[in-house]
């Protein structure tokens, strides 16, 4: 019984947390430059009751086995980095980038490049 409740609570948390990141899309959906976010699940662990082809009785054998999951978490949090809509601002200092691709940040301050 309490490994049925423990299976349906992680399976309400994963739920609560992508009703999250939905909310958080829907949130920001007019903002310039926002990037949605998609979640990512993941099985935890199965417990095998029965193994398949154990024998049922003298003359058969079970064709399938059983197993008993444990529930499900949450691996990660993805960035769809899809084009959206470019806008004409009239500001001749204002870049956008037709296609796949980032703006290089090169920093002085850093021995590495950073992108946006």
């Amino acid at each position: 019984m309490m490994r049925a409740l423990y299976t349906a609570a992680t399976g309400m948390q994963a739920q609560q947390r992508n009703i999250d990141t939905t909310a958080n899309n829907l949130a920001n959906v007019n903002t310039t430059g926002f990037k949605k976010s998609t979640i990512q699940f993941q099985d935890l662990l199965y417990y095998n009751e029965r193994n398949a082809g154990v024998p049922s009785s003298i003359s058969t054998q079970v064709p399938v086995g059983i197993h008993v999951g444990h529930g499900v978490k949450f691996v990660s949090t993805d960035k769809v980095h899809t084009q959206g809509n470019m806008e004409n601002t009239g500001n001749d200092l204002d870049l956008s980038i037709d296609g796949m691709g980032f703006f290089p940040n090169p920093s002085a301050k850093r021995d590495y490049c950073l992108f946006s």
